[in-house]
C-alpha cells in the first residue's frame, strides 16, 4: 500500500499520523508511507524521528482580518496547494490520510480532484474547522469521541474508532509500584498526583502548583510535577526566592519533563492536567481520574469539550484557566477526590468505560475497506 500522511504542527496532530503508519506498517510491511508537513511544526522532529520521510509544504492557519500579514500568507497557502498536488502526482498513493492541522486542506484536496480514496482523522470532541470544510469531499472521517459524530455536517462516511496512543494500562504488582514510587523520593503512604501542562508546560498551572508549596497545603497528599522544559529554571527561581530548593520540597517530585510518562501516569492516583485530545484519551485509557484544566483561547474551545467528555461521565473535575489564580482552587479540588475513595476508584471506572481499546485495529479496517473499494472501481471503468 502506498499512503500520504498529512499532519502538522503539534504533537496532537503528528502522533496519531505515526501511529496509523505504524499500524499499516506493521501489518503490510511492504508499504511505501511519506507523510506531508510544513517546515514550521514539530513533524520536522517526530516523523524523521520515527522512521518516515517528510515532505514539505507551505499552509497556514488565515484570518479574517485584513493586514499585509494575512495577504501573504494567502499567497504562500495558494502555493501550498500546487506543491501538494505535485506530491500526490508524483508519489501516486491508494490512499491520503489526513490527522490534523491546516496542511489537510491542500493535501486532502489534491487527492479529491486525483479521486484518490481520502481519510480524516478527527482527535478532539469539537472538530476543527479543516475537518468541517473538508467533510464533503472526504470518503471517511473518523473521530477519537462519539461526540464529534453530530458536529460534523455534510459527511459522506463518518467513523467513530477512538484516538491510537502509545500509553497502554499496566497493571504493576505492589512490589513493583513500591520501588518505582520510592525510586522518586516519594512516600508508598499518600496519593499521588501528576501534574503537568504539555510538553512546553502551561503558566497559569504553575503559578497555582507553587503556591501550595509555598503554603503547604499538599500536607495530605505528593505531587509529581512536570513544569516543562522552558519553564524549568524560571520556577526554580521563584522557588529560590521563596528559600525553597526545587530538589528538596517535601513530598514533590519536579522535574523539567517525564520522559516516562506510561509508568509515572499508571502509578499516579490523579492527575492534573490540560485537556488535549490525546492527553484525554491516555487518561481514559489507563481509568485515572482527572482534574482538567483546559486550554483557553484555542479554536472552538475544543479542549474544554474534550474535557466534558470525561466530565459528563464523573470521570472528572474542569477547573477554567483564570480559577487558577487563587491556588486554593486546585487544592481544594484534589483534597475532595482523594478523601472520597470511593468516589475516586469510582471515577477512575467511568474513565475507562470511555476507552476504545483498539482504535488502531479500527482505523486500518476502514483504510483497507476504502482502497480495496476503489481498486475494484478502477478495474470496472
Amino acid at each position: 500500500m502506498k499512503v500520504i500522511v498529512a499532519a502538522a504542527g503539534t504533537a496532537g496532530h503528528i502522533n496519531p499520523g505515526i501511529a496509523i503508519a505504524n499500524k499499516i506498517k506493521k501489518e503490510e510491511k511492504d508499504s511505501e508511507i511519506i507523510f506531508i508537513g510544513t517546515t514550521r511544526g514539530l513533524e520536522n522532529d517526530l516523523v524523521p524521528r520515527a522512521g518516515y520521510k517528510l515532505k514539505t509544504i507551505d499552509a497556514y492557519g488565515l484570518s479574517k482580518k485584513i493586514s499585509i500579514d494575512n495577504f501573504k500568507k494567502i499567497i504562500k497557502t495558494a502555493k501550498g496547494f500546487f506543491e501538494a498536488r505535485k506530491i500526490v502526482d508524483e508519489f501516486k498513493p491508494d490512499i491520503v490520510i489526513g490527522t490534523g492541522g491546516y496542511i489537510c486542506g491542500a493535501v486532502i484536496t489534491a487527492a479529491h480532484k486525483r479521486k484518490i480514496p481520502t481519510v480524516l482523522h478527527e482527535s478532539n470532541a469539537f472538530p476543527g474547522k479543516a475537518v468541517k470544510a473538508l467533510a464533503k469531499n472526504t470518503d471517511t472521517i473518523l473521530v477519537g469521541f462519539k461526540e464529534a459524530k453530530e458536529k460534523i455536517k455534510k459527511a459522506k462516511n463518518i467513523v467513530y474508532t477512538g484516538t491510537p496512543v502509545k500509553i497502554k494500562k499496566i497493571n504493576y504488582t505492589d512490589t513493583e509500584k513500591e520501588k518505582m514510587i520510592q525510586d522518586l523520593d516519594l512516600s508508598t503512604n499518600k496519593p499521588i498526583i501528576l501534574i503537568f501542562g504539555g510538553s512546553q508546560g502551561a503558566q497559569r498551572i504553575n503559578e497555582s502548583i507553587i503556591g501550595i508549596i509555598k503554603n503547604k497545603l499538599n500536607k495530605n497528599y505528593q505531587l509529581i510535577w512536570a513544569t516543562g522544559p522552558k519553564q524549568y529554571d524560571i520556577i526554580k527561581e521563584k522557588l529560590e526566592d521563596l528559600q525553597i530548593n526545587i530538589n528538596r520540597v517535601k513530598d514533590v517530585k519536579i522535574v523539567p519533563y517525564i520522559y516516562d510518562m506510561e509508568q509515572i501516569m499508571n502509578i499516579s492516583d490523579v492527575i492534573v492536567s490540560r485537556s488535549g485530545a490525546m492527553t484525554i484519551t491516555e487518561i481514559a485509557m489507563l481509568g485515572k481520574p482527572s482534574i482538567l484544566i483546559p486550554l483557553p483561547n484555542v479554536s472552538n474551545n475544543h479542549q474544554y469539550y474534550n474535557a466534558m467528555v470525561l466530565k459528563s461521565k464523573n470521570a472528572a473535575e474542569i477547573i477554567l484557566n483564570e480559577e487558577l489564580k487563587d491556588e486554593k482552587v486546585l487544592d481544594r479540588e484534589i483534597k475532595k477526590i482523594i478523601e472520597n475513595k470511593e468516589n475516586m476508584k469510582k471515577m477512575g471506572e467511568n474513565a475507562l468505560q470511555t476507552a476504545t481499546t483498539d482504535a488502531e485495529n479500527k482505523i486500518y479496517n476502514e483504510i483497507k475497506k476504502l482502497v480495496k473499494n476503489n481498486k475494484e472501481r478502477i478495474k470496472d471503468v
